[in-house]
């Protein structure tokens, strides 16, 4: 089955969401090594909830859960997200997509795109980077500057785009110096500096390359079986537009059709509890947060 559906605008009230611990300004590096998500306390008057993604795969690390986390602060919500996260040839390297920017805006969440500047060798593997910490100074400027902006999330976060051709370049020329520093061979500089000018060829360059990318994945993951969820129904290709101009590009682990009604069932396992854990119930409460806010839908 395949869904195509319209969002024009979303409510929610979110729920499960954990006490965030209160950072001051002094604390902030080490809140960001430590902590997913967390109150940072500028000055005594101006709070920002903040979250930040270990990679920008919206798999990896449970980033939604991160980010909803937040949603219940009544201050701005800030989420720090690296341009791209590369682990040493051996391992994984992702890159930023704009339908994660777009989802964000949707919800009211103000991105600030940020780099890796240092890290450490995996002890578990060979030729593999660990413990990468972001550029702290460089978001503090951010944080700065969004302490007295007035505009709203989405304004914002089309700014952050405009700039996302430097911010690579920073970024390549800090995992250069890191593999320069502990002798391990990065992912291949070419091929993402060719990612990384399709980007600084403007946002829709951006858009049309992260969304041939996020249909690729959605393909895929439409696929795939997990043997130890117990679903009744089939798979569903659902993909979502908004009025930002975003598709977001998921799949529905069981469809099924029922008179006029849609039903959509996130299925989620776990290997040793009766319940998945809290992260994998507030990635799947986010994802709700879309398709309960679909006004138009066609199969």
């Amino acid at each position: 089955m395949e869904i195509q559906a319209e969002i024009i605008g979303i409510k929610y009230k979110p729920f499960l969401c954990k006490k965030l611990e209160e950072i001051s300004l002094d604390n902030f590096a080490h809140a960001l090594s430590k902590n997913a998500n967390f109150i940072l306390n500028l000055d005594n008057m101006n709070k920002f909830a903040i979250s930040w993604w270990v990679s920008p795969k919206r798999t990896r690390s449970y980033p939604y859960a991160r980010v909803y986390d937040t949603l219940g602060f009544a201050g701005k919500k800030v989420t720090i997200i690296p341009i791209l996260k590369d682990e040493g040839k051996r391992g994984d390297r992702d890159f930023l997509q704009w339908d994660t920017i777009s989802l964000m805006s949707l919800l009211g969440v103000y991105v600030i795109i940020s780099y890796y500047i240092s890290a450490e060798p995996s002890r578990r593997f060979n030729n593999k980077i660990t413990k990468q910490m972001f550029d702290v100074e460089q978001i503090k400027e951010e944080l700065e500057k969004l302490l007295n902006y007035q505009s709203d999330a989405l304004h914002w976060n089309l700014e952050q785009i405009e700039k996302i051709g430097k911010i690579g370049e920073i970024a390549l020329q800090a995992y250069e110096k890191i593999s320069q520093k502990l002798g391990i061979e990065m992912h291949s500089k070419s091929s993402a500096e060719k990612r990384i000018q399709k980007l600084m060829d403007g946002k829709k360059s951006f858009m049309r390359l992260s969304r041939d990318l996020a249909k690729k994945a959605q393909i895929r993951e439409s696929l795939t079986t997990q043997p130890k969820e117990y679903l009744s129904g089939k798979k569903a290709i659902l993909t979502i537009k908004n009025y930002l101009g975003g598709f977001y590009y998921f799949t529905a682990d069981e469809a099924r059709i029922e008179g006029d009604r849609i039903f959509l069932v996130e299925g989620k396992h776990s290997k040793s509890s009766i319940l998945p854990s809290l992260e994998d119930i507030k990635d799947g409460l986010l994802k709700k947060v879309l398709n309960n806010s679909i006004l138009q839908h066609s199969f």
